[in-house]
């Protein structure tokens, strides 16, 4: 599943710093002391005190009472084998009318009782396949159904349950990665929203697809499925595994036979239906790969879902296990409460998914969304997390597929940036929040496993074992582990099981400080050099509160280079003290020391480097990263002579697309004649976005003479990202013809356009524009939402006092939606923020600025979403 976590980045960026280099206290450090039997240690003048001391924290240490929480994997009694759905829809109620046989045996002991999860169920009857009726029980916290079988049944005997039921998903909460857990949801089900298609679809994990059926909703429980799904005939079905045949009924209905022969687990059950139009791609390996398209999407879908078939055959082949499930669909639906879901066989996206080819030439988040759920199909669906607790198994690897295709298909520096981002949004939730293990057995809820923790650090971890390792025996204990557990759940220690397996090599140093502790070191490196002698010396600084380890055990290699050689002397060293330094003989000081030249060590630094050392560093040394910082630290010198600058310039020119656009942002107000004309270069037609976007930004706060004929040039960009940035530089020098531009572009449908637009007509105070407005902000998502709500503000501020009143509520509105946007919510109360907090400075009447204020309370009384909710505490009362 790919989740929220979109809104942690955000917030992990506006509102947060990954880097902390605060020194260790007293408290940090390590206590070098045995503590004997109290009653039989010899007390002297020198031991007195510390003796006073233990026995002080003795009796002030609390002996607990009861048990640690361990959220163990679910006690499995009866093993669910096969389940068959027969399935109609009520759409204006919103039911789901069912019948659910099910086929199940005992796991080992005899039982005549059998207990199924059903939440929001009515059931007419629970029988025998003969037809016999059973008794049951219903109800209770957990929702779930007791049945009295025929009879005491044993292992190795299977029964037959045919459950007719209706389901009526009821809405009682979520999660920061799931928004909703119907299980099921109906969208525009009554045609009451326009022209909002109408669709059905499912949404299992973590538990909620016992909202729609009845099973045993466990992610160790494993079955195959059949699905009858019976709707109106002008509708399209999607379901798991293969279309076996469609009938068409004589009431206009039609039903649709779907078969899964291969076992999965109860919650990637999925079932999707409305009017999508389905693409089908070629076969891959003799198995259909399809993509099921809303109206008027059908021309994109290759672009929306870039290189699908040619990820099944990377994955197959990085992991030496061929796709293993029938089919691959993929398909995106209306106001999902999740980014994507990996349901076998068929995946289901968000809306977002959407745009045409020119709209996504700017993003890579779609084929990283692509990788990451059909990478689930091995980790997640093939081999399950046995509990939540173990979620990483999951998440972890799916994470990590995203690293391993840029890799793949756009080199080692574009993954490596992805990566930089990954660690950010994991460094940024720990600042926001404590640390815990990655399988994390006393959490509260399982929706809180869906975090920044069992994503981001779950993959970075598994980069770093495969950097200790080697791509050979990484790989090759990835396939033991999926030949071994195929279709199976599993725990953390058949992983390492799989890795020593494969190695030879006993791992448990590493799964137990990554896996079954918190947190990531934090590192102060020294270097220095004298009497032909470089000493690095590495200390950790991290707190060991909340199951941190006090020392992690390293294994790095250390980068010497010489002589303005670029070929570095590498050592391998393994730091295993809480501070420790390492020394290295060499006739000549090194222009540069580089600790860990992969990058793979998941720690935070407090590393100082000169001007020079950064220069040569970016000079020499071959990695994003290393580039990356070298840039990144400079800029935070207060001070720069001649390396710096011959560093900017050399920056300017990279051949990765993130460098160039860092070095334009960091470049000051002076650049040099080089400089200058390399910026203008990029403004005039840098192959990427970014970089020409922060360009032409450079130009126009650089009042350069050159910014308007660049901007005329952007607005012939293939980017509507480079359009817009050109609009809004020719708004500032010549709005006449920035008018008539935006005139042409008012009916482009694309965020970067539309923001670029609002900004315009904001800035000219022309209020017959705030039509334009109220139609572009119900559907404004993603960071641009932000810009277009501030840019309606300003506009409303210069609006009636009627338009401001229905401003106000339009607003309000929008902030307490809490099945819209986050991005929209955020955007909408930040806004009602800013003007209130405007209205404050300019002394406006009191009862102004309480309007605003009643607002912006109700919505945080509503918000749902805890980011939202940290962020909304800075907006005061």
């Amino acid at each position: 599943m790919r989740n929220s976590l979109f809104l942690l980045g955000l917030v992990a960026t506006l509102f947060s710093t990954a880097c902390n280099t605060s020194k260790p206290t007293v408290a940090d450090q390590p206590v070098a002391m045995e503590v004997r039997n109290l009653d039989t240690m010899t007390i002297t003048p020198e031991t007195n005190g510390v003796i006073d001391d233990l026995e002080g924290l003795l009796a002030e240490a609390e002996i607990p009472n009861e048990l640690p929480v361990y959220r163990a994997a679910h006690h499995r009694t009866h093993d669910l084998l096969h389940t068959r759905l027969d399935l109609r829809f009520n759409w204006a109620e919103e039911q789901v009318i069912g019948k659910a046989t099910l086929q199940l045996s005992p796991i080992f002991h005899p039982s005549q009782e059998v207990v199924l999860d059903a939440k929001g169920f009515e059931f007419k009857s629970i029988k025998t396949a003969s037809g016999q009726d059973l008794k049951y029980t219903y109800g209770g916290e957990k929702q779930q159904v007791s049945i009295t079988l025929d009879r005491e049944y044993k292992k190795g005997e299977s029964y037959t349950l045919v459950i007719d039921y209706t389901a009526i998903p009821a809405e009682s909460g979520g999660s920061e990665a799931i928004t909703s857990d119907k299980g099921l949801f109906f969208i525009n089900p009554r045609g009451e929203e326009g022209d909002k298609p109408r669709q059905i679809w499912t949404q299992g994990e973590t538990e909620n697809n016992s909202r729609w059926f009845p099973t045993i909703d466990k992610p160790n429980e494993r079955c195959t499925q059949e699905m009858y799904l019976t709707v109106d005939d002008q509708y399209v079905t999607l379901s798991n595994g293969s279309l076996v045949n469609q009938t068409k009924n004589a009431d206009g209905t039609r039903t649709d036979y779907w078969k899964m022969d291969l076992p999965h687990a109860p919650y990637l059950f999925m079932v999707a239906i409305g009017e999508f139009d389905i693409v089908k791609d070629e076969p891959w390996n003799g198995k259909p790969v399809n993509y099921y398209m809303e109206k008027g999407w059908k021309d994109h879908a290759k672009a929306i879902y870039p290189h699908t078939r040619e990820m099944l055959s990377f994955f197959s082949e990085l992991t030496g296990t061929e796709y293993p499930w029938p089919k691959y669909s993929q398909i995106a639906v209306r106001d999902y409460v999740s980014g994507a879901m990996e349901n076998t066989t068929a995946v289901i996206f968000g809306e977002f998914m959407h745009g045409t080819a020119r709209e996504l030439m700017d993003v890579d988040i779609n084929e990283k969304i692509v990788a990451h759920e059909m990478f689930h199909h091995w980790f997640g669906d093939y081999v399950t997390c046995e509990s939540w607790s173990n979620l990483t198994l999951n998440e972890g690897f799916a994470n990590y597929s995203e690293y391993l295709w840029m890799e793949k298909k756009h080199g080692r520096d574009a993954a490596d940036h992805h990566m930089l981002g990954e660690r950010s949004g994991y460094f940024g939730s720990v600042q926001r929040g404590e640390p815990h293990e990655l399988i994390w057995l006393d959490y509260d809820d399982k929706e809180q496993m869906f975090d920044a923790h069992s994503y981001n650090k779950g993959g970075s971890v598994l980069h770093m074992l495969r950097a200790y390792l080697g791509d050979a025996a990484f790989f090759a204990s990835l396939e033991r582990y999926l030949s071994d557990n195929k279709y199976s759940a599993v725990e953390v220690d058949e992983l390492r099981m799989a890795f020593e397996d494969t190695t030879g090599e006993d791992l448990n140093w590493f799964f137990d400080q990554w896996f079954l502790k918190a947190g990531h070191p934090k590192l102060a490196l020294t270097t220095g050099y004298a009497d032909g002698k470089v000493t690095l010396t590495v200390e950790q600084t991290q707190s060991t509160d909340n199951n941190v380890p006090a020392i992690f055990r390293l294994p790095v290699d250390v980068d010497l280079y010489l002589n303005g050689s670029s070929t570095p002397r590498r050592e391998r060293i393994w730091v295993e003290q809480r501070t420790q330094t390492f020394t290295f003989e060499t006739s000549v000081r090194p222009d540069v020391v580089i600790f860990d030249p992969q990058h793979a060590i998941l720690a935070q630094y407090d590393y100082t480097k000169s001007e020079e050392e950064l220069a040569a560093q970016f000079r020499v040394a071959p990695s994003l990263v290393d580039r990356y910082l070298a840039i990144q630290r400079l800029a935070n010198q207060d001070e720069g002579g001649s390396a710096r600058t011959a560093t900017y310039t050399a920056a300017l020119q990279d051949p990765f697309y993130a460098i160039r656009e860092m070095a334009v942002e960091v470049i000051g107000e002076e650049p040099t004649a080089e400089q200058l004309a390399l910026i203008r270069k990029i403004a005039q037609g840098d192959p990427h976005t970014a970089p020409r976007v922060a360009a032409l930004e450079f130009l126009a706060l650089a009042e350069d003479e050159t910014r308007q004929a660049a901007a005329e040039l952007a607005l012939q960009a293939q980017s509507y990202a480079v359009v817009a940035k050109g609009l809004e530089v020719l708004a500032n020098v010549n709005p006449t013809a920035a008018a008539k531009a935006a005139t042409d572009l008012e009916q482009v449908e694309n965020d970067d356009i539309q923001v670029a637009l609002a900004a315009i007509y904001a800035g000219a105070g022309d209020v017959s524009k705030l039509p334009f407005f109220e139609k572009q902000i119900k559907k404004a998502d993603g960071y641009g939402a932000i810009g277009l709500l501030e840019s309606y503000r300003i506009l409303l501020e210069k609006g009636s006092d009627a338009q401001i009143t229905a401003g106000i509520k339009t607003l309000t509105e929008l902030g307490l939606n809490q099945a819209g946007s986050p991005w929209r919510r955020l955007a909408a109360t930040k806004a009602l923020h800013d003007w209130r907090e405007e209205l404050k400075e300019a002394g406006a009447p009191a009862d102004q600025i309480a309007t605003l204020g009643t607002a912006i309370q109700q919505i945080k009384a509503a918000e749902t979403l805890a980011d939202l909710k940290e962020i909304y505490q800075g907006y005061g009362n």
